[in-house]
């Protein structure tokens, strides 16, 4: 028995499913996870001495690759310090400042610790802000494991071919309603029969839970008139496409030229450097609504960690233009070589695009994926050969057909060039695939 095999049987007689995150439990992909014990650049390293590219980048925060030396001196400066004070610091100020200055419309930002805990408290807020109950979401889209928006969710709950999750009353399921994504009409509809008691509309600026979705042109503007017009918010979920998908997310691609902005951001991973902090920003008029200036309550001992802030100064500070145009490069390079090695077994897919973050579909080239129905109706069962595939050529990809692809500065030449020569066989083994009986 390898050493993850081992560890994993462990595992599972310690915590549910042997994991701490589900996707991590291979549901997906089957077989048994590498637990990984060592990550440089853009390399992880398994328990069995296993060394594999890595196209997950911890789900988004590494953005200069692992172990960044920047980010890894200011961490031991910062630990040397004191790990937490349960006071303020004044490196929160300095990261609040950075993310003001790179995101329209944030004029005040409150740090929490996890994504989920900065939409919780979005959410939140908008009903506090506008004292309506009602909370648009759209099917497909994820927002963290706050019970009442965990209805249609995609990332794990697509995996696990879950509709949403127990333990969700219906009375919290009531408070929000699912609308189809890239639908002017149902969201016209929605505001036409429900307006006054909409509290916000919250959406990913581009989903990347359903795999990549792209936002059809002017859709994230369209939803910013809409709300503004009806006296509801507009959440803009960036806590996987902030920093990443441009040095101002994806909202650096659209609204930046547009000349919107939503009323309340969240975000998470890049902003962290690899630790966990998250926080959430957006007006002041509105952010001013939470506690102490005002009526809406949350706080947390670990929000503002030192550590972490420390870490998220200088992951952002080491984010110049020249790291986002090699990984906008790299990351074409790769779409590019995944498509042709597709075309050669003959396998239809699309590639899924929001900035330099992507995925597959398989089956869709027809029409693409623009929203979750067309999700779920994929040849999903492709996936599982091509990851398995790639994994023993030494690349790992996200353990879920539904989960985006992420690259870093540190993918070099050399990384890219063992990702292009795994791609044939993955590919063919795609194309031998057959759905289960």
């Amino acid at each position: 028995m390898t050493s993850s095999a081992e560890l994993f049987a462990t595992a599972q007689k310690l915590m549910p499913g042997g994991v701490n995150s589900p996707v991590r439990a291979f549901g997906s992909v089957g077989g048994v996870p590498p637990f990984m014990v060592g990550a440089k650049g853009a390399y992880l390293t398994d328990a069995d001495g296993n060394s594999y590219v890595d196209l997950v980048c911890s789900w988004g925060p590494a953005l200069l690759g692992h172990a960044h030396p920047a980010i890894q001196d200011a961490v031991h400066a910062a630990v040397d310090r004191g790990l937490s004070f349960g006071a303020s610091t004044p490196d929160e100020g300095k990261l609040a400042a950075l993310v003001m200055g790179r995101v329209g419309g944030v004029e005040r930002m409150r740090m929490v610790s996890t994504g989920t805990e900065a939409t919780m408290t979005a959410v939140r807020l908008a009903r506090g802000y506008t004292g309506r109950d009602l909370i648009v979401k759209f099917a497909g889209c994820y927002h963290g494991h706050l019970d009442g928006l965990l209805a249609a969710a995609g990332s794990g709950l697509a995996t696990l071919a879950l509709p949403g999750s127990a333990g969700v009353t219906a009375a919290t399921a009531a408070e929000t309603l699912v609308l189809p994504y890239n639908d002017r009409e149902a969201i016209a509809a929605a505001f036409a029969e429900h307006g006054a008691n909409i509290a916000a509309v919250i959406t990913e600026s581009a989903p990347c839970n359903m795999g990549v979705v792209t936002p059809e042109p002017g859709f994230n503007k369209f939803l910013a008139e809409t709300t503004r017009a009806n006296g509801a918010l507009l959440i803009l979920d960036e806590v996987l496409t902030g920093f990443r998908a441009s040095d101002a997310g994806y909202w650096g691609l659209t609204g930046r030229t547009e000349g919107w902005t939503p009323d309340l951001y969240t975000f998470g991973k890049v902003i962290g450097g690899g630790l966990p902090t998250a926080a959430l920003g957006g007006r002041a008029e509105v952010m001013d609504y939470l506690a102490p200036l005002g009526p809406v309550y949350q706080a947390g001992t670990l929000s503002g960690n030192p550590v972490a802030m420390a870490a998220g100064i200088a992951q952002l500070t080491h984010a110049t233009p020249e790291v986002y145009a090699h990984i906008d490069a790299k990351s074409l390079e790769l779409q590019a070589a995944l498509a042709s090695a597709l075309n050669d077994a003959g396998v239809d897919h699309s590639i899924q695009r929001a900035g330099n973050l992507f995925s597959v579909a398989f089956g869709t080239s027809e029409h693409g994926v623009h929203n979750y129905e067309q999700a779920q109706a994929q040849e999903a069962y492709r996936y599982a050969p091509f990851f398995h595939s790639m994994l023993e050529s030494g690349i790992y990809l996200p353990p879920s057909v539904f989960e985006a692809w992420f690259l870093s500065s540190a993918h070099d030449d050399e990384a890219m060039d063992k990702i292009f020569a795994a791609l044939p066989a993955a590919a063919r083994a795609a194309a031998a695939a057959t759905p289960a009986v």
